[in-house]
């Protein structure tokens, strides 16, 4: 039997690694291990909860104020630590965090194979995302086994004469949006939680957290919000506000006040799932979004100078807009404004797979194993 170790640290890791921990779960001939790093510790705890999973191991990396120097750092021993213990034959990570770049080196280190879910993603700017880009280049620059989400990103990786393992599987954050979706769309319990919406008025679901829009940046992004929310005062802007304080002190300064938008707390996954599907469009800088919404028919403008996930801009499910007060707005005004725009848009077929995935990358790992 080989042993699989599974490690991630935050919210979206965990959505995206839940389907593939589960569909490993049910393949006799492997051992699955779970690993927690603490990066996101109480927001991962909701995603295990609701998707049913238990951790082998939690660590606890993080600490007040430290800094990227201190998560790779610490996290490397602490990694070490659990590898020294569990004696994988393959790790797992997903995605770009500083929680999978350290797992990586530290199963380079153990020469223990590695395998990169939502591999060969790319910006092409080393600080945008920051500090993600260089974290999944210097991630599939170790692994032994990629798993892609799309063409763009098997091309991307084949650029980097990376060719052996190569696999294109689509993005296993669908398979666990649909199974979402599926529990909370007609759980009365949801709607209770946003008294506060008129389910009658449309409503635009808010996120941005990015360092990169830190500062002047995010100053932008909400005078074009609050510019929209008087144009448009029947509609109900909800944003749930990241709780780092560089976003927090921004957001509250300039949009607090305004009835039409409501600060809210973060909100654990399930409730994301259910107000993005009953929302009209999303004004975002997530990546996870950029994928979940086309799936539920919800056009996605993305507050983002570049992204990853160029792939949805092309199949034309997402719209870049950068920072820009006016092309956010005037983005926003044409999807409002513009039914037949607004259904191109909502219609699109989405980039990033079909809910299959999951299956996939575990039938791939046994049979590689």
């Amino acid at each position: 039997m080989k042993r699989i170790l599974f490690v991630f640290g935050t919210r979206p890791e965990a959505i995206k690694l839940a389907p593939v921990i589960h569909a490993c779960y049910q393949l006799d001939k492997l051992d699955v291990g779970v690993c927690l790093s603490g990066q996101h510790k109480e927001m991962v705890s909701q995603v295990m909860d609701f998707f049913q999973l238990k951790a082998d191991y939690t660590l606890d990396l993080m600490k007040p104020d430290q800094t990227l120097f201190d998560i790779t750092a610490n996290g490397l021993r602490l990694i070490e630590n659990v590898l020294n213990e569990f004696k994988p034959d393959l790790v797992v990570v997903q995605g770009d965090t500083t929680t999978a770049f350290v797992a990586a080196l530290a199963a380079f280190y153990k020469k223990i194979k590695l395998a990169h879910v939502e591999a060969g993603l790319r910006s092409f700017d080393k600080y945008s995302p920051f500090p993600e880009e260089l974290n999944r280049k210097m991630t599939s620059s170790i692994a032994d086994f990629h798993f892609a989400p799309t063409q763009k990103a098997v091309d991307n990786l084949h650029n980097e004469n990376i060719h052996s393992n190569v696999f294109l599987t689509g993005n296993t954050v669908i398979d666990a949006l649909l199974w979402a979706v599926n529990k909370v769309r007609d759980n009365s319990s949801f709607q209770k939680a946003f008294t506060y919406l008129d389910p009658d008025k449309k409503s635009i679901l808010i996120t941005g957290h990015r360092r990169e829009s830190f500062g002047k940046p995010f100053e932008n992004i909400c005078n074009a919000i609050i510019l929209l929310a008087e144009k448009y005062p029947e509609v109900q802007f909800v944003y749930p506000v990241h709780l780092n304080p560089n976003v927090q002190k921004i957001v509250h300064e300039k949009l607090a006040g305004h009835k039409n938008i409501f600060l809210i707390a973060p909100l654990d996954y399930p409730h994301l799932v259910w107000l993005m599907d009953k929302s009209y469009l999303v004004i975002t800088d997530s990546g996870g979004i950029q994928e979940e919404a086309p799936s539920l028919g919800k056009p996605v403008l993305v507050i983002r100078d570049v992204t990853e996930r160029q792939e949805g801009i092309d199949a034309g499910t997402a719209v870049l807009v950068g920072t820009s007060v006016e092309k956010i707005t005037a983005e926003a005004t044409r999807l409002m404004e513009d039914k037949v725009i607004y259904d191109t848009m909502s219609r699109a077929v989405n980039p990033y797979g079909d809910g299959n995935s999951a299956k996939m990358v575990a039938d791939i790992i046994l049979k590689n194993l």
